[in-house]
């Protein structure tokens, strides 16, 4: 055990790598080599990776009685896994079948792969993808700031103080935030700048609509 909580970044590093390595892999077996059954094994292997991450963070939770940066990385990987990485990789999917199409000289894409290229460029469908992802993004965001408010304060009411006056974020320490530690502290705050810059962003195809897409 010690010697998991010491090397516990390098083991999850590996294993995210592994994990890229595996749909990669999926993608060249099924359609390079055009072997389909023995391509689900490399899926396989991704998602024993990712229940394998989210095992070793709930074991090092277990051992320290901590919620530190590590377990809280690990928590964003397997949600985004398990949401927005479902879409990400339908996209690598297609990306592979489209490029090793190329190298083989046969066209691996469908009918409705060939819709969806075409829609990914329509400012309109751009704009309407990015408010939704926008809108998750908050509900996220608020969420989690939830239970970490709920973990760093005693009730209700020091939350409202907290909201009705932001002096703590100029303050710039966890001891006079809502969060519980220093490290949740800097994790949320991080959050909290790319979250108003991906809102931002997001909204920016509502209100100046892009002709590019993917």
């Amino acid at each position: 055990m010690d010697l998991i909580l010491t090397y516990q970044w390098e083991i999850f590093i590996v294993a995210e790598v592994l994990s890229l390595a595996a749909l990669l892999l999926f993608g060249v077996v099924r359609y390079l080599l055009n072997k389909r059954r023995q391509s689900l094994l490399f899926l396989l292997a991704f998602l024993v990776l990712l229940i394998f991450e989210a095992l070793l963070a709930i074991l090092i939770y277990r051992e320290t009685g901590e919620i530190s940066t590590f377990q809280i990385i690990i928590t964003i990987f397997v949600i985004y896994a398990c949401t927005f990485g479902i879409v990400d990789f339908m996209k690598l999917d297609r990306w592979m079948r489209q490029k090793i199409g190329v190298w083989r000289g046969v066209d691996l894409l469908t009918e409705k792969d060939y819709r969806i290229i075409k829609r990914n460029k329509d400012p309109k469908f751009i704009a309407k993808k990015y408010r939704w992802s926008a809108m998750v993004h908050f509900v996220v965001f608020v969420g989690v700031q939830a239970v970490f408010w709920v973990h760093g304060t005693d009730g209700l009411d020091e939350m409202l103080i907290y909201v009705t006056d932001l002096s703590w974020i100029e303050a710039g320490t966890a001891a006079e935030s809502p969060y519980a530690n220093e490290t949740i502290y800097s994790i949320s705050m991080v959050w909290g700048i790319v979250f108003i810059v991906d809102f931002i962003y997001s909204w920016s195809y509502t209100l100046s609509p892009s002709n590019s897409g993917v």
